[in-house]
């Protein structure tokens, strides 16, 4: 039987690292997706005010975010903000800082979207009912947006998740580089520990990912 070099995450507290590693990814991801639903929203609605300027000034962070990889959106946070403006921020906080920036407008956009499908004579019917502009945002649009987002900002945990392994450029010891540590701690008595840390790291997130993902289905059939 070949061997994988599972057996160096039994060795010491190797594989309770690897676990903190995890959750060190998965905290970065759930805290960015806290942010990201309530300023997301915040943003989906200021993009259905019929203004240009709000259009123009929205369009441009849209593309910037989609545009720009998050490897450089990272470096820029990390570096430029400690080298070029003196602030001295963690990995982490920098890491939350740009998948907050990303998540916001992954949600913004969607949430623009959602409101924009809601028919307009529910919010006529409001009106006519005597509520407030505010009021129809707050009892009739953003209830039903919140619905329906609900399930692909789930999803979005996910794709978070799985981006977290690029903070291990900016020294965050997230499920990756604990994993490299443990690789080149056994490089000489295992030398197939490559393969098989990979392999767990790899069924880690598959378990994670996959849990999240059925219940992002449940609650799009519990909805639909």
């Amino acid at each position: 039987m070949p061997d994988l070099g599972i057996d160096v995450l039994f060795k010491g507290t190797n594989f309770i690292r690897l676990l903190g590693g995890l959750w060190t990814a998965l905290e970065i991801s759930l805290i960015s997706v806290g942010l990201s639903i309530p300023l997301g929203i915040l943003l989906g609605i200021v993009m259905t005010i019929p203004n240009k300027a709000i259009k123009v000034i929205t369009k441009i962070y849209l593309e910037i975010i989609r545009i720009m990889p998050q490897l450089v959106l990272l470096f820029i946070v990390f570096f430029g903000a400690t080298r070029t403006m003196g602030i001295n921020l963690s990995g982490e906080v920098a890491s939350v800082i740009v998948f907050t920036l990303w998540g916001t407008a992954e949600m913004g956009d969607l949430v623009r979207g959602s409101i924009i499908s809601i028919p307009k004579h529910q919010s006529e019917s409001s009106l006519a009912l005597g509520l407030s502009k505010a009021q129809t945002y707050l009892y009739i649009i953003i209830p039903q947006t919140v619905r329906r987002l609900l399930p692909l900002s789930i999803n979005l945990v996910t794709r978070m998740i799985k981006t977290t392994s690029l903070i291990l450029m900016i020294g965050v010891v997230e499920v990756i580089k604990v994993a490299q540590q443990i690789i080149e701690a056994n490089r000489a008595t295992s030398p197939n520990a490559a393969f098989g840390v990979y392999l767990v790291v790899f069924i880690m997130y598959f378990i994670v990912c996959f849990s999240i993902s059925m219940v992002a289905k449940h609650l799009e059939k519990k909805w639909s």
